[in-house]
């Protein structure tokens, strides 16, 4: 690798605004609101407040899967929160999610309502609720809650690392891409290895592990994210392909993948969901103003 010595650190960090390319206006080291806006509240009990991303597409999908498998109670309200606008930094936002990161799950059906954050806790939250895609023996629950961890924390590399350095970063540098690729073709490698021997992430059956698991590995390998397919040669990963193509094909992932979606074919965007007949009419017929 080349010899990229140019920058020194400061004895002391300086918050310098503007200095972070893409996400340069979001971007921010504190917490807290930047502004009061309620968030809205549609008429079911589940109310979800996300925008498509690898992670918010995981719990859409979970929500579509539980209608698909006949949990009515799991009809639920999708807005819209765009990230780039600074939606999550609303006062109603971070009552939700203190963090300000998408998804947000508030859960109105009880008596008093139940705020859930992280999308992990998020798909647990719904497993348990609506009693799926979760087993509930041993040792199959354990090595389901295993792979849902290993996404959660192995998804930051590819994401904020590998993603960020690769396809966002105003400059490149050669050993910040180098060394997430280097990590992300290892993830890549426990994924092949692992459906290799298991047709999903957690055994014969479809779970969260998966559903947390597809949003971002199953659009790496796809080619959705980053544009990085061939520059990671993905070919190579077949297992993890026919996984990934597997889960596509299954018609609650394909529309969960366009709920809250804003990028991308047109077609493939529901700006927000409210009922199941929104798939059926356009983005921009259903949401209008509002979004």
């Amino acid at each position: 690798m080349t010899d990229q010595t140019d920058y020194v650190p400061p004895k002391v960090w300086e918050w310098k605004q503007g200095n972070g390319g893409q996400f340069a206006n979001i971007n921010r080291p504190i917490a807290g609101a930047t502004h009061d806006k309620d968030l809205p509240v549609g008429k079911h009990p589940l109310q979800l407040y996300s925008m498509g991303t690898p992670n918010g597409v995981k719990v859409t999908v979970m929500l579509e899967e539980l209608l698909a498998a006949g949990h009515a109670g799991a009809e639920y309200d999708a807005w819209l929160i765009r990230i780039s606008n600074g939606d999550q930094f609303g006062s109603g936002f971070v009552a939700a999610n203190p963090n300000s990161k998408i998804p947000a799950l508030v859960d109105r059906s009880g008596a008093e309502p139940v705020r859930v954050f992280e999308s992990g806790a998020i798909l647990i939250y719904l497993a348990e609720k609506f009693g799926a895609f979760l087993p509930t023996d041993y040792p199959a629950r354990a090595e389901v809650l295993a792979w849902l961890m290993w996404q959660m924390g192995s998804a930051p590399f590819l994401g904020g690392g590998f993603g960020h350095f690769y396809a966002y970063a105003p400059v490149k540098i050669e050993y910040a891409i180098y060394r997430y690729a280097m990590e992300v073709k290892r993830q890549l490698d426990v994924l092949n290895r692992r459906l290799g021997e298991s047709e999903y992430l957690g055994g014969p059956d479809y779970t969260i592990a998966d559903i947390a698991a597809w949003p971002w590995y199953g659009a790496l390998v796809s080619g959705l994210v980053y544009d990085a397919a061939e520059f990671l040669q993905v070919k190579d990963y077949a297992n993890v392909i026919r996984w990934a193509d597997a889960i596509a094909a299954r018609p609650a992932a394909k529309r969960g993948r366009m709920v809250n979606r804003v990028m991308g074919d047109p077609a493939s965007q529901l700006w927000e969901r409210h009922d199941a007949g929104d798939f059926d009419t356009k983005t921009q017929d259903k949401v209008g103003a509002t979004s």
